[in-house]
């Protein structure tokens, strides 16, 4: 008696991800990085927190990039390390280096949305490429291939991966971070942007001053790449660049817990976004659990096997087909193979830390 509405559930959540496959998601698939030429000259700019290893390791990489004109702004948002001796340093070396120093007796909201502030407003220039102190380019053409896309928009959505490492934690990671950019950057190509990722992304400061900042979401430590970029993107304004010379790179998270605050407390944005994209973005997983626990329990109650072949196996053509392309532009192609394994177990997980911030969300801005 369970078995046809079981087998029902199953065909239809199969249809809703095969929409989202084929509307979203394949646009990724045949996307065409710009090959424009932008020469406008271009503000860089990295808040920085205690930061100090980072920005030696990282920022000279940053202060010679290939690029005709362009400054860098780092905001030394408090530290107590010894970031200032070192970008009192990199003053002497480097002349488009500009260091905004927020002093440790100013109080502030968790985040960095003040230390970003201070440095959109030193900024000369009217275009801005933001990036993290943690974050790598990974080439000297990285604000180049960025900044390409200005020719023809006004937001430019870029990708930051994180370091490939043994583990299952690490695979997980990279597997979430190729998620979120798999739905950010294909929702964009249709015209609904939402979010983009503070790691590796621009856009013109005027369209920051129109929009009064993060004045509309000051009371949230997050919502800089995500809750901003909904309020100033459009149809026709934005893009994206996913060419590997364009890619920042970060150190991954290596302790469970730390991952697992971190993804609690990026959840905590969600329920302020736009309705639509709250309906988008829930649909997506809601078909997914529906589809795999529908689809176990035909198996588990003997349905017909060809009919549960059938579904399993559409769904893992179509898996297999639609993310090809997109994996291996997102440098997460080792995870190809295998990755309907880590889809069931990334949605377990992101399951539970929805469950968990239910009962309790996350208070503080870090561990």
């Amino acid at each position: 008696m369970f078995i046809n509405p079981l087998l029902l559930v199953t065909i239809v959540s199969l249809g809703l991800l095969s929409f989202y496959y084929a509307y979203f998601f394949l646009k990724l698939n045949t996307y065409k990085t710009s090959v424009s030429t932008f020469s406008g000259p271009v503000s860089i700019i990295v808040c920085a927190k205690n930061e100090f290893q980072n920005l030696k390791d990282k920022l000279p990489v940053i202060l010679n990039q290939d690029y005709p004109n362009y400054e860098v702004i780092v905001v030394n948002d408090q530290s107590v390390d010894d970031t200032a001796v070192l970008l009192k340093e990199f003053e002497k070396q480097y002349p488009n280096l500009v260091v905004v120093t927020i002093e440790k007796h100013i109080n502030q909201r968790p985040g960095k949305k003040l230390a970003l502030t201070l440095g959109i407003k030193t900024a000369k220039h009217e275009y801005l490429l933001l990036t993290d102190a943690d974050c790598l380019p990974n080439s000297k053409n990285w604000a180049l291939q960025m900044c390409n896309n200005f020719n023809t928009a006004d937001i430019v959505l870029g990708y930051g991966g994180y370091e490939k490492k043994n583990g299952l934690l690490n695979k997980l990671i990279r597997f979430d971070t190729f998620i979120v950019a798999q739905q950010y950057l294909s929702y964009a190509l249709v015209g609904q942007t939402y979010m983009g990722v503070g790691r590796n992304m621009a856009y013109k400061k005027s369209l920051f001053f129109e929009n009064k900042g993060f004045a509309n979401h000051l009371h949230i430590p997050s919502g800089d790449d995500d809750l901003f970029i909904q309020e100033i993107a459009t149809k026709n304004n934005v893009s994206i660049e996913i060419i590997e010379q364009a890619h920042t790179t970060s150190a991954v998270i290596e302790k469970w817990g730390e991952w697992a605050y971190q993804k609690r407390r990026h959840i905590t944005t969600a329920p302020l976004y736009k309705t639509k994209f709250k309906v988008l973005l829930a649909l997506y997983p809601y078909a997914q659990f529906l589809f795999w626990t529908s689809l176990l329990l035909l198996f588990l109650l003997k349905a017909p096997m060809q009919f549960c072949t059938i579904l399993l196996g559409v769904k893992i053509i179509l898996s297999y087909l639609v993310n090809y392309k997109a994996m291996k532009a997102l440098k997460v192609i080792d995870l190809y193979w295998i990755h309907p394994v880590y889809e069931i177990v990334y949605l377990s997980i992101q399951g539970i830390f929805v469950l968990l911030n239910i009962i309790s969300k996350p208070k503080k801005w870090s561990r």
